[in-house]
């Protein structure tokens, strides 16, 4: 019997103790679990902090070590990233992305949205380093028609893991004000709000997906109007899980915010550097596809531990 089996079915009957109010379905039929893993702002940290508090944790060599080894453990798993995985150390200055794009295919990233920080090269220096990308880049807010992306992005992708049906879509930070216009050029930026409520819609209610996950590069809360990954989830339907980036927030678990139908929407940022991981895991009822959730924020060190 292999490892990976032997913890799923010896380890399920533990798992489904604590999933009341499915423990007694759960009891009676399969229970399919789906393993979401998520990062944002890595900015080019490769190696771990050598000072600080941080010190000994990030980077992302120790990343893979800490993904290898849930690989190992888990079944159904999803990567993503709500990016700015540019810019922050030499090897960014060095290699312009080459060396980040080749790590993440290494660790079989699904799919990443776009941050402000990823046009530092310019948007032409972004679309040169995608041919080392082997995973695709979701933007839904963002029109590229007139510039050199255009093609090399997707609004959405629907991923099947065992019969479960996940939808993913990307949102992208105002440019304007952040980033010199010559580098973007003429990239042009939707409502967020807008551009979610008609994704959400796509994917839940007219291609039927279990579960609506949305990689936002907007930022958790701001004191300002400016939108955030709160008011998202209070502003639109449909969304389960929003993975947020660009404010480099630790969140110690979700946040559980509640949508315009009164449902509740859960929010994620683990930091930045690649000092945590974020690991959410979905427990759907096969039948039904009634689901629950439990959640880590994994430290990424050669000990790594769920916290």
């Amino acid at each position: 019997m292999s490892r990976r089996r032997f913890i799923k079915q010896f380890g399920a009957g533990a798992t489904l103790l604590s999933l009341a109010p499915l423990e007694l379905l759960a009891a009676r039929e399969e229970v399919i679990k789906i393993s979401i893993l998520h990062t944002n702002d890595i900015h080019s940290r490769i190696e771990c902090f050598t000072s600080g508090r941080n010190k000994g944790a990030g980077g992302m060599l120790q990343l893979a070590s800490v993904i290898k080894q849930i690989r190992y453990e888990e079944e159904n798993i999803l990567l993503l990233d709500a990016g700015d995985i540019f810019q922050g150390t030499p090897y960014f200055n060095y290699y312009g992305g080459e060396l980040e794009f080749k790590l993440m295919s290494e660790m079989g990233f699904d799919a990443s949205t776009l941050g402000n920080h990823d046009f530092d090269n310019g948007i032409d220096g972004l679309v040169k380093q995608l041919p080392h990308a082997n995973f695709p880049f979701l933007c839904a807010n963002y029109d590229v028609s007139n510039t050199v992306l255009n093609g090399h992005t997707l609004p959405n992708k629907i991923f099947n893991k065992s019969g479960i049906k996940i939808g993913v879509f990307g949102l992208g930070i105002e440019l304007a004000g952040l980033v010199d216009p010559k580098l973007y050029k003429e990239t042009l930026y939707i409502d967020p709000i807008l551009v979610a409520n008609e994704q959400s819609n796509l994917l839940k209610n007219k291609l039927n997906c279990d579960l609506v996950v949305c990689l936002s590069h907007l930022g958790y809360s701001y004191k300002s109007k400016k939108v955030s990954d709160r008011v998202l989830a209070q502003e639109t339907k449909n969304i389960d899980l929003i993975i947020g980036g660009h404010t480099h927030t630790f969140l110690k678990k979700p946040k559980l915010i509640e949508n315009k139908n009164g449902e509740e929407v859960l929010i994620n940022q683990v930091g930045f550097g690649a000092i945590k991981l974020g690991k959410i895991d979905f427990y759907f009822q096969k039948s039904t596809r009634k689901k629950k959730y439990e959640s880590a924020s994994i430290v990424v060190k050669n000990n790594a531990k769920s916290v």
